[in-house]
C-alpha cells in the first residue's frame, strides 16, 4: 500500500540541506580519524565507550546498539579495538557472565584528541543545521 507524499518542495529542500550538512560533518570527521589513524568506526566506537551515560564501560550489545550494527560486526571491530591497545574486555562486576568493554588509557587520550577536533565542525553544524517543523503544516 503505498501512501501519498504530503511533502512540499520547502520541506524536501530542508531534508535535502540537513543531508547535506550532516554529509559534510561525516567527511571531515572521516578526515580527523584518518589523520590519527583510526577508521571512522573504530572513531565511533571509543566515542560511544567515553561518552556512555552513567558509566564508562559498555557491553557489546550496547556498542552494537549505539553503532547500529550486528553484534558480530561490533565484535570484530573491538578485535581490531584491541589489538591496537585501544580498548580491553573485562568480565562483568555484577554479572561474572557479562564481558564489558573499558576504554585504555590510550584508548582516552585519542578519543579526547579526535573529540577535540571535532568541535569547530560540530559548532558550525549546530549553527547552521536546519530543521523545518515538518508536519505541523495547517
Amino acid at each position: 500500500m503505498h501512501q501519498e507524499s504530503t511533502l512540499d518542495k520547502q520541506d524536501f529542500e530542508c531534508l535535502s540541506q540537513f543531508r547535506y550538512q550532516l554529509r559534510c560533518f561525516l567527511r571531515h570527521s572521516e578526515d580527523i580519524c584518518r589523520r590519527h589513524g583510526l577508521t571512522s568506526l573504530q572513531y565511533q566506537l571509543l566515542l560511544h565507550l567515553q561518552g556512555f551515560r552513567g558509566r564508562n564501560w559498555a557491553t557489546v550489545g550496547e556498542l552494537a546498539e549505539r553503532l547500529q550494527a550486528k553484534h558480530h560486526g561490533t565484535v570484530a571491530l573491538i578485535d581490531r579495538c584491541e589489538q591496537l591497545v585501544l580498548v580491553e574486555r573485562c568480565q562483568g562486576h555484577e554479572d561474572r557472565r557479562q564481558i564489558e568493554v573499558h576504554l585504555t588509557a590510550k584508548g582516552e587520550e585519542l578519543v579526547s584528541q579526535i573529540a577535540a577536533e571535532h568541535q569547530p565542525e560540530l559548532q558550525h553544524l549546530q549553527k547552521d543545521l536546519v530543521f523545518p517543523a515538518w508536519g505541523s503544516k495547517a
